[in-house]
Protein backbone atom coordinates (compact mmCIF):
# COMPACT_ATOMS: atom_id res chain seq x y z
CA UNK A 1 0.00 0.00 0.00
CA UNK A 2 1.35 3.40 -0.97
CA UNK A 3 1.50 6.36 1.40
CA UNK A 4 1.34 8.71 -1.57
CA UNK A 5 -1.59 11.14 -1.37
CA UNK A 6 -3.59 11.93 -4.47
CA UNK A 7 -3.32 15.49 -5.70
CA UNK A 8 -6.53 17.49 -5.61
CA UNK A 9 -7.91 18.35 -9.03
CA UNK A 10 -10.15 21.23 -10.09
CA UNK A 11 -13.87 20.66 -10.26
CA UNK A 12 -15.35 22.33 -13.36
CA UNK A 13 -18.47 24.40 -12.77
CA UNK A 14 -20.95 25.75 -15.32
CA UNK A 15 -18.96 29.01 -15.26
CA UNK A 16 -15.56 27.35 -15.86
CA UNK A 17 -16.54 24.37 -18.05
CA UNK A 18 -15.55 26.03 -21.37
CA UNK A 19 -12.01 26.64 -20.03
CA UNK A 20 -11.57 22.98 -18.98
CA UNK A 21 -13.14 21.64 -22.19
CA UNK A 22 -10.71 23.78 -24.17
CA UNK A 23 -7.69 22.43 -22.32
CA UNK A 24 -8.83 18.85 -22.93
CA UNK A 25 -8.96 19.76 -26.66
CA UNK A 26 -5.47 21.35 -26.53
CA UNK A 27 -6.90 24.88 -26.76
CA UNK A 28 -6.84 27.85 -24.41
CA UNK A 29 -10.14 29.72 -24.04
CA UNK A 30 -10.59 32.80 -21.88
CA UNK A 31 -13.36 35.33 -21.54
CA UNK A 32 -13.55 38.73 -23.23
CA UNK A 33 -15.79 41.66 -22.28
CA UNK A 34 -16.77 43.73 -25.34
CA UNK A 35 -18.17 46.54 -23.15
CA UNK A 36 -14.84 47.07 -21.37
CA UNK A 37 -12.67 45.80 -24.26
CA UNK A 38 -10.73 43.62 -21.80
CA UNK A 39 -9.74 39.98 -21.55
CA UNK A 40 -10.80 38.32 -18.31
CA UNK A 41 -9.28 35.48 -16.32
CA UNK A 42 -10.36 33.70 -14.03
CA UNK A 43 -13.77 32.71 -15.49
CA UNK A 44 -16.73 34.54 -14.00
CA UNK A 45 -20.36 35.41 -14.66
CA UNK A 46 -20.16 39.23 -14.93
CA UNK A 47 -17.43 41.47 -16.31
CA UNK A 48 -15.16 42.80 -13.56
CA UNK A 49 -15.39 46.52 -12.94
CA UNK A 50 -18.60 47.00 -14.93
CA UNK A 51 -20.68 43.97 -13.80
CA UNK A 52 -22.05 43.81 -17.35
CA UNK A 53 -23.36 40.43 -18.51
CA UNK A 54 -21.45 40.40 -21.82
CA UNK A 55 -18.59 37.95 -21.29
CA UNK A 56 -17.74 35.92 -24.39
CA UNK A 57 -15.45 32.89 -24.58
CA UNK A 58 -12.70 33.35 -27.16
CA UNK A 59 -9.84 31.09 -28.10
CA UNK A 60 -6.34 32.51 -27.60
CA UNK A 61 -2.92 31.10 -28.44
CA UNK A 62 -1.98 30.61 -24.79
CA UNK A 63 1.39 32.20 -25.52
CA UNK A 64 2.80 34.65 -23.04
CA UNK A 65 5.72 35.61 -20.86
CA UNK A 66 6.84 34.67 -17.39
CA UNK A 67 5.62 37.41 -15.07
CA UNK A 68 7.09 35.98 -11.86
CA UNK A 69 8.09 32.63 -10.36
CA UNK A 70 9.30 30.86 -7.25
CA UNK A 71 11.12 27.60 -6.74
CA UNK A 72 9.54 25.64 -3.89
CA UNK A 73 12.11 23.26 -2.41
CA UNK A 74 9.72 22.10 0.31
CA UNK A 75 6.32 20.70 -0.63
CA UNK A 76 3.52 23.23 -0.75
CA UNK A 77 1.22 20.47 0.61
CA UNK A 78 1.64 16.73 1.34
CA UNK A 79 0.41 15.50 -2.09
CA UNK A 80 3.44 17.25 -3.67
CA UNK A 81 6.05 15.55 -1.43
CA UNK A 82 7.53 13.71 -4.43
CA UNK A 83 7.41 16.64 -6.85
CA UNK A 84 10.32 18.76 -5.73
CA UNK A 85 11.33 21.28 -6.65
CA UNK A 86 8.03 22.82 -7.72
CA UNK A 87 8.49 25.56 -10.29
CA UNK A 88 5.53 27.79 -9.50
CA UNK A 89 4.83 30.60 -11.93
CA UNK A 90 2.53 33.40 -12.97
CA UNK A 91 2.23 33.73 -16.74
CA UNK A 92 1.05 36.92 -18.39
CA UNK A 93 -0.82 35.92 -21.52
CA UNK A 94 -0.23 37.99 -24.65
CA UNK A 95 -3.82 39.22 -24.22
CA UNK A 96 -3.02 40.55 -20.73
CA UNK A 97 -4.57 38.30 -18.06
CA UNK A 98 -2.27 36.39 -15.71
CA UNK A 99 -2.54 32.69 -14.95
CA UNK A 100 -0.99 30.83 -12.01
CA UNK A 101 0.65 27.58 -13.08
CA UNK A 102 3.77 25.41 -12.99
CA UNK A 103 6.76 25.51 -15.31
CA UNK A 104 7.84 22.24 -16.92
CA UNK A 105 10.62 21.10 -19.26
CA UNK A 106 13.01 23.79 -18.03
CA UNK A 107 16.23 23.87 -16.01
CA UNK A 108 16.05 26.04 -12.90
CA UNK A 109 19.06 28.16 -13.88
CA UNK A 110 17.50 29.09 -17.23
CA UNK A 111 14.25 30.51 -15.79
CA UNK A 112 14.04 34.26 -16.37
CA UNK A 113 11.28 36.79 -15.76
CA UNK A 114 9.89 37.98 -19.12
CA UNK A 115 11.01 34.83 -20.98
CA UNK A 116 8.57 33.70 -23.67
CA UNK A 117 6.53 30.63 -22.76
CA UNK A 118 4.06 28.34 -24.46
CA UNK A 119 1.28 26.14 -23.11
CA UNK A 120 1.74 22.49 -22.20
CA UNK A 121 -1.46 20.47 -21.84
CA UNK A 122 -1.09 17.98 -19.00
CA UNK A 123 -3.71 15.23 -18.92
CA UNK A 124 -4.35 13.95 -15.42
CA UNK A 125 -4.53 10.17 -14.95
CA UNK A 126 -7.91 8.65 -14.18
CA UNK A 127 -9.77 11.93 -14.75
CA UNK A 128 -11.17 14.14 -17.51
CA UNK A 129 -9.05 17.06 -16.31
CA UNK A 130 -6.23 18.57 -18.35
CA UNK A 131 -4.06 21.11 -16.53
CA UNK A 132 -2.39 24.10 -18.19
CA UNK A 133 1.34 24.25 -17.56
CA UNK A 134 4.05 26.22 -19.35
CA UNK A 135 7.49 25.68 -20.88
CA UNK A 136 10.00 27.97 -22.59
CA UNK A 137 8.91 28.93 -26.09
Amino acid sequence: MSDKMEKPLPTPTPTTQKFWDGLRNREVWIQYSPSSEKWVFYPRILAPGTLVDDLEWRQVSGMGKLYTFTIARKPTAPPWNDDLPQLLAVIELDEGPRITTELVNVQEDSIRVDMRVRPVFSDQPDSDITLLRYEPA
